[in-house]
């Protein structure tokens, strides 16, 4: 989470830097004596006439070329590249993204997983053996994470036709080459760096793709293959564990990846797509699971119950239901010691409160089924906010922000949440809600000063605010926002009805 505080630190810093250039410049400007302007407008005029005279000589550029960034993924209306009918025996790679790299692949493309390698046989006698190396992995700016992923080498070769090398699966649709490694563990990182990213790089395929993972773990086949399903028609391939070789015609080589758990339709050729749309992705795969939970907990209910519920009756209970709160909670750093206080307040508030406590082992599909049946959610500043994402658009998302979490807690959770149509909240708590309160000084930087604090470093971040304190919750103050947010629900309810 905090790791990407050192991305945006650097970002702020360069915007600052920037802003502060401009208004120097702004300064001097407006502090220069107003010169003759003839010898300029002369100047110019002598540029312009040379530029018509010698324009053929730079007619194979692209107009407005500016260096480094390639004009092919800054212009929707241009195709990705090698992605021409025409275009064979072609390797592209794009490294200018500040995230992750992407490589492009289009021919007689080969896996040879034994050399970590993905070939690309050309049938031009002239074509000279190329290389590129690539690390599959959205986090390309944390050297130290990056450093754990497998390296893929990408080799363009004449064809040989060497056995070890023939296809043994061919495959018709494309592949997108990407690896679970890193942090993979982190519900926040397998969503940010993984699945989202997934979504954006294969959705134009239309599920007409197959998947080969690096560092492949059934674990986590097992909690996302759902969510798979839905992006590829194919079963993903384990790029280590097969040894065979298998053959396409076209392949990507990494994720894009566009900000914190969002989506920037501006970034993607021909298409509106948001991050509404992959949460209806998500509705759609866990959907299946969740009615057959339901049908298990139908039959167990049957089974217990030996009285019948008249059908006005059951009217009258929904018309009486009561707005559904979840409490994520948290055990250790970061937990909610009156917890349990807070339970009994939205109760008396007038919520049903159900408390959830994921963990790894949890299964997705009974989580999402929680969150999107619910009209709040309430959480303290965390990896497990990434569940906003299974909330329905215009229900309540209240993040309690712990002391020196501010930024981090509005840039990777509250700004997300608002682009995904989420009613949001954020609830920072004060000093006397900190159990670091008991340990400083009232006047000590650590409780008055965070941000100052934070300044230090990502590790004394991380031990002091991250690992280092819980919370209290001051319900008088609390309650206030609990009877908004039911205001709120109310209103809602009555406007749907």
């Amino acid at each position: 989470m905090v790791h990407h505080y050192r991305l945006n630190q650097l970002r702020k810093g360069d915007v600052e830097e920037t802003q502060d250039s401009e208004a120097q410049a702004l300064l001097t400007d407006c502090g220069k004596k107003t010169r003759p302007r003839l010898l300029p407008l002369l100047l110019l005029f002598s540029l312009i006439s040379c530029s018509l005279v010698f324009l053929p000589c730079f007619s194979n550029l692209p107009f407005f070329y500016f260096g480094s960034e390639s004009p092919l993924l800054t212009d929707k209306q241009n195709p990705l590249p090698c992605s021409d009918a025409d275009a064979s025996d072609c390797i592209y790679c794009d490294r200018t993204g500040y995230r992750s790299d992407i490589c492009y692949m289009r021919g007689d493309v080969r896996t040879h997983s034994p050399s970590a390698s993905v070939l690309l046989y050309s049938w031009n006698v002239t074509a000279s053996m190329s290389l590129e190396k690539i690390k599959p992995y959205t986090r390309k700016w944390e050297m130290s994470v990056m450093d754990t992923i497998d390296e893929l080498r990408l080799v363009r070769k004449s064809s040989t036709g060497d056995a070890q090398d023939s296809c043994q699966t061919n495959h018709t649709v494309p592949a997108i080459f990407f690896s679970t490694g890193g942090y993979t563990g982190n519900v926040y990182h397998e969503f940010n760096d993984g699945l989202i990213p997934l979504y954006i790089t294969s959705k134009k395929f239309n599920r007409q793709v197959v998947f080969v993972i690096l560092e492949y773990h059934n674990w986590w086949m097992t909690k996302y293959g759902d969510i798979l399903s839905r992006l590829s028609d194919y079963p993903p391939i384990d790029f280590s564990g097969d040894k065979s070789t298998h053959c396409f015609q076209e392949a990507i080589v990494g994720l894009q990846i566009h900000d914190e758990l969002s989506i920037d339709p501006a970034l993607i050729p021909d298409s509106q797509t948001n991050i509404q749309d992959f949460r209806r992705l998500l509705d759609e795969a866990y959907r299946p699971r969740i009615r057959s939970l339901i049908q298990e907990e139908e039959q167990q209910q049957v089974a217990q119950e030996q009285r019948q519920v008249q059908p006005l009756e059951v009217k009258q209970i929904e018309r009486t239901r009561k707005p559904k709160l979840v409490i994520l909670s948290r055990n250790g750093s970061r937990a909610i010691t009156n917890e349990g206080e807070l339970v009994k307040l939205a109760e008396e508030v007038g919520f049903e409160v159900q408390v959830l406590q994921p963990d790894r082992t949890t299964e997705l599909a009974k989580i999402y089924r929680a969150l999107n049946g619910s009209q709040v959610m309430i959480g303290v500043h965390g990896a497990a906010m990434t569940h906003f994402l299974f909330m329905r658009p215009r229900t309540v998302f209240i993040q309690v922000v712990p002391l020196g979490t501010e930024w981090a807690a509005e840039a990777y959770y509250g700004e997300p949440a608002v682009k995904m149509g989420l009613k949001y909240m954020s609830y920072k708590i004060g000093p006397k809600e900190s159990s670091l309160y008991t340990r400083y000084r009232k006047d000590d930087p650590v409780l008055t000063e965070p941000m100052r604090v934070n300044k230090k470093g990502w590790e004394v971040t991380k031990s002091l605010y991250l690992d280092g304190q819980t919370v209290n919750l001051d319900l008088s103050r609390f309650k206030k926002r609990l009877l908004r947010v039911y205001t709120y629900c109310n209103y809602q309810t009555n406007t749907a009805m």
